[in-house]
């Protein structure tokens, strides 16, 4: 059995975090929820995860800057970051990647399964055909 890969999950919205959290469970992923900026650094930080999804619009630090402040640790700037976000326009993704995001997902009817892509293609969900 492949050992469970933990994935921080930064959503203040604690109904879509449990959506989410509940996706991702069912592919024996154990996600840590923080509900804003420097509680998902302090979390990435400490548990150096397989991958950390965001969200942009957080309480106090959005998801823009939450992404630089990972990137920028020497410890957790290689740790995969999805943003995971209803700001769908193009402007948003381009300002997504480049705070270092390395996808950009908006929220909507697909974003379950590029959410599973995604993870599939980072090697957090073991994909078997």
């Amino acid at each position: 059995m492949t050992a469970k890969a933990t994935v921080v999950l930064v959503e203040d919205s604690p109904t879509q975090a449990r959506a989410i959290a509940g996706y991702l469970e069912q592919f024996n992923i154990e996600v840590v929820v923080c509900g804003d900026g420097p509680p998902g650094i302090a979390a990435t930080q400490a548990l150096r995860p397989a991958a950390v999804i965001l969200d942009v619009n957080l309480p106090t630090m959005d998801g823009y800057r939450t992404a630089r402040q990972i990137r920028r640790n020497p410890a957790t700037q290689d740790i995969p970051l999805i943003m995971l976000t209803v700001m769908d326009g193009t402007i948003d993704l381009v300002k997504g990647l480049n705070h270092g995001a390395d996808h950009y997902i908006p929220k909507g009817p697909n974003a379950a399964e590029d959410l599973w892509r995604t993870l599939c293609a980072f090697g957090v969900i073991d994909w078997q055909p």
